[in-house]
């Protein structure tokens, strides 16, 4: 059996690797900083740390894009790297079981297979699981059950929005609404009413940090551009004016959920109502989202409580016990066709 058996998340976001060896999964931001276009400088979120602050000579970037592989080279210098850190590099072909979205491109699934292949990583064999199905294993939900079960993973960039039953797929939407997005209309909103350019991160802070500032009944500080003098300045921002923003964008995420439950069948939809939405995702924790959705289509919702690390849990499952096995499937044949 191969010593290393390792699960891979690749989120748009961030990139978490479950690894067998300890029972532990790595989690950092998935993204990659180049300079002289070839040389890669630093990775993760050793890379995040220059985003937004480096010269022109070096591009920081994010080597997903919507959930699916924009530069496979980058990509694979990330996933390279990380996995000689876990390895300590004793890599003696190590399996790998790779998370892949369902509401994609069978060329865009494969590209996931052959990132893995061709990253001389020595991978001895190469497994996929859907995205969802991890995610409902990560919630500890019995997913090969015959009930209904609805997951709403709200990421970086995209939500997948699916229904499950019997260890399948029956239903599955992926749309570009993300913590991207919500991050995207901070800046917009704080732009048009006080005239601030502000950069993602500073929107980003924000975002997470919104309920702190509602319960305190503060303003939250940033520091940006002015675009009228073009001098950097500070400014103080109302919590309610950030709330109204994300509000108008999580409303595509409830919109779409609805879409979802008028195609469910009654039997699964009557499970979804008895059991409730199961809301997970790095960006499930954005503050009332969950309360969003309870409003626009009256059921309950379960937010998950490692709603960041659910698909890599859930991919430890399949991994660690046999029972779940029969969830992961093979591309090789696909990919030497």
């Amino acid at each position: 059996m191969s010593n290393y058996i390792f699960g891979i998340d690749l989120g748009t976001g961030n990139i978490k690797i479950y690894s067998s060896a300890d029972d532990s999964i790595l989690s950092e931001k998935n993204m990659v900083a180049v300079v002289k276009k070839d040389t890669l400088l630093a990775y993760g979120d050793a890379a995040f740390e220059m985003f937004e602050k480096a010269p022109a000579n070096i591009r920081v970037s994010h080597p997903l894009n919507n959930g699916v592989i924009a530069d496979i080279n980058d990509m694979q210098s990330v996933l390279r790297n990380f996995i000689a850190e876990l390895t300590e590099g004793r890599n003696s072909g190590p399996d790998f079981y790779v998370a892949v979205p369902t509401d994609v491109t069978e060329v865009e699934k494969r590209a996931f297979y052959d990132l893995i292949k061709d990253a001389n990583v020595k991978a001895r064999r190469i497994m996929m699981v859907e995205k969802s199905i991890a995610d409902g294993l990560g919630l500890d939900i019995d997913v090969k059950n015959s009930q209904g079960i609805l997951i709403v993973d709200v990421g970086y960039e995209t939500t997948e929005i699916s229904v499950l039953s019997l260890g399948g797929i029956v239903l599955s939407r992926l749309i570009k609404v993300g913590g991207r997005k919500f991050d995207e209309t901070i800046r917009s909103v704080i732009r048009k009413e006080f005239g601030l350019m502000i950069g993602e991160k500073t929107a980003e802070q924000l975002k997470i940090h919104l309920a702190d500032t509602e319960s305190q009944k503060v303003e939250s500080v940033v520091y940006g551009r002015d675009i009228v003098t073009g001098l950097p300045v500070e400014r103080s921002i109302p919590s309610d004016m950030i709330d109204v923003a994300l509000e108008e964008a999580a409303s595509v995420i409830v919109d779409n959920i609805k879409l979802i439950l008028e195609r469910t069948p009654p039997e699964l939809g009557a499970d979804i109502y008895r059991h409730g939405i199961f809301l997970t995702g790095g960006s499930a924790q954005l503050v009332h989202l969950d309360e969003q959705i309870v409003r626009g289509t009256n059921l309950k919702v379960n937010r998950a409580v490692d709603s960041q690390n659910s698909v890599a849990l859930g991919l430890a499952r399949v991994i660690k016990d046999p029972g779940f096995h029969s969830l992961a499937y093979s591309l090789a044949d696909m990919s030497e066709e």
